[in-house]
């Protein structure tokens, strides 16, 4: 949420219903905390305001397919969409210049862990973290999930029913694996980076680096902004949409099934599911 120092003017409302009825609006970012979120949408949605919502829409997938039918304009926000390293990836894998893709990994490692009281309200590691994940694996492939294979490691501490490592391996619905590899311990700082194995070549993406901070993450949430103003003006949707946002979710339970029990019992277990089809990608969605 902004502050009056970090956004000199910015008007302040105590609540999103007081904010509606007094604002003159063209669209509305929510970035509240996930539980919120689809309270939230409902209610902006009854003005008939475009919305931005931070990912991942819901802490469930029915929760972000109620939101899908909120009958306004809505993107989820997956910046990772946005980043120009990420689209090249994108853009020449759909091209065939990689072959036939048989693997795509994407790692996300956060410095340090985020507060109980965040992770209370999170959804655990796979719903904060791997809905990134997730969605970026169907978006550079443009093949949905299948079925996953999960193992986690490192209980949360103070009872939360989180575990602090996860590691996925995916079967996608084109034919390709992916494998997608979360924690919440790297301690010389973020990382994310994805790369993919194909039959006539091989690229490395580096999205977060230690080194360069979040630069990388700013940028891309400035075109993502921009790209969504046009998305509310009447234009395209560039980025994920609600339907994208429940397959990853989708791929998030299924992984999450497993976490109060890893977290209970403080050792290494495994899953298997399959999931149910999901929502079909669709190039640019």
């Amino acid at each position: 949420m902004l502050s009056y120092r970090s956004a000199p003017g910015a008007a302040i409302y105590q609540s999103v219903t007081e904010m509606l009825e007094h604002a003159a609006l063209d669209g509305v970012l929510i970035a509240a905390p996930t539980d919120q979120h689809g309270a939230i949408i409902a209610e902006v949605a009854a003005r008939g305001l475009p919305i931005l919502c931070e990912k991942p829409c819901g802490l469930t997938a029915a929760e972000a397919r109620a939101s899908a039918r909120a009958g306004v304009p809505l993107q989820v926000a997956y910046w990772r969409r946005f980043v120009p390293g990420l689209r090249q990836l994108h853009d020449r894998i759909a091209a065939g210049e990689l072959g036939v893709i048989h693997l795509v990994t994407c790692y996300q490692w956060d410095e340090r862990p985020p507060s109980p009281v965040f992770r209370a309200h999170s959804g655990g590691i796979a719903i904060d973290m791997g809905v990134h994940e997730f969605d970026q694996l169907r978006w550079l492939t443009g093949q949905d999930i299948g079925g996953l294979s999960a193992v986690a490691s490192g209980p949360a501490p103070d009872g939360i029913a989180d575990a602090d490592g996860a590691q996925v391996i995916l079967t996608l619905t084109g034919g390709a694996t992916g494998f997608v590899s979360l924690g919440r311990y790297h301690p010389v700082g973020d990382i994310v980076w994805a790369e993919a194995f194909g039959t006539r070549g091989h690229e490395r993406c580096d999205v977060i680096d230690p080194a360069e901070g979040e630069a990388a993450q700013l940028e891309a949430l400035r075109r993502q902004a921009e790209s969504f103003a046009a998305f509310a003006a009447g234009g395209p949707c560039e980025g994920a949409t609600a339907d994208d946002a429940v397959a990853a979710l989708a791929a998030a339970e299924g992984v999450t099934a497993a976490i109060p029990a890893l977290s209970g019992a403080g050792a290494r277990q495994h899953v298997s599911t399959g999931l149910p089809p999901s929502y079909r990608h669709r190039p640019g969605g």
